[in-house]
């Protein structure tokens, strides 16, 4: 049996899901953040895969999303992509910070993972925050830079007129490249972190996440802690390959580290 709470944090909407019996009990914590034009919700399958392995998982409505939608249309949300990614990398602090002070987590055993949007907002807060353990990318781009790029020019191809003067694409463009894991990929610090892309993805290249963990592996001291997982077929919709290698990978990254697993 699992509960389901639903509560804020400052003014993030979170559902908490974990063991119905250990509800009280500190445990190993896994934050799953979705992908743009998406919310919270649209991810409990995944939440009841990491709670039958034991975690609590902290699922939050991103900047503009879910119970945080206001009159935006889908094109300005699409506009304001980068800026949902900060501030979302910013609030995980403030989710972080909750979580220690409700002695929710065991031993400060906590990761983060998330798909495309969420994929992306996880890989950049790897450059921000040390004490995320392991780390989990569904159709992410570690790239900001370059990715940015890229959808801009798509934009432009379109024929699609940016509500943004080219002084500050490029103000942008400065800051996203302080949260560019692609940029800075020493701070990883050999933490664990797990990859799954399809080879067919039109949205979120894979090429570019392939190309940075070609890059990076040679970094890894334990390979076992580095793993990208490619799926000939896949476009951009995550398998259930995927969706039950990210329980597994926590199962042994997170979990495995604090009790013999019962699986």
């Amino acid at each position: 049996m699992y509960y389901i709470d639903h509560y804020t944090v400052k003014d993030i909407p979170i559902l908490e899901v974990a063991p119905i019996n250990q509800k009280s009990d500190p445990l190993p914590t896994v934050i799953f953040i979705h992908g743009i034009h998406s919310a919270k919700e649209h991810n409990l399958h995944y939440a009841y895969y990491l709670a039958e392995k034991g975690f609590r998982v902290i699922l939050q409505d991103c900047l503009y999303h879910g119970e945080r939608a206001n009159k935006q249309s889908f094109q300005e949300i699409t506009f304001q992509f980068w800026n949902i990614v900060i501030h979302s990398i910013e609030e995980l602090k403030d989710i972080y910070q909750y979580l220690n002070g409700e002695n929710k987590l065991k031993n400060n055993s906590i990761g983060v993972a998330g798909t495309s949007m969420g994929a992306i907002i996880t890989l950049g807060a790897l450059t921000k925050y040390d004490w995320i353990q392991t780390a989990v990318s569904l159709m992410g781009n570690p790239a900001y830079v370059e990715f940015a790029a890229m959808q801009i020019e798509n934009i432009r191809k379109m024929g699609i007129q940016l509500p943004l003067s080219d002084e500050l694409i490029n103000a942008q463009i400065e800051i996203l490249k302080e949260y560019d894991l692609s940029q800075q990929p020493d701070t990883l610090n050999n933490r664990p972190l797990m990859f799954w892309h399809g080879e067919k993805d039109p949205i979120v290249p894979f090429e570019s996440a392939y190309s940075f963990f070609e890059q990076v592996k040679k970094r890894y001291t334990n390979q076992e802690h580095f793993q990208f997982y490619r799926d000939p077929q896949a476009d951009h919709k995550v398998s259930r390959f995927g969706v039950l290698k990210t329980a597994e990978w926590f199962e042994q990254h997170l979990k495995s580290k604090l009790v013999p697993s019962s699986h």
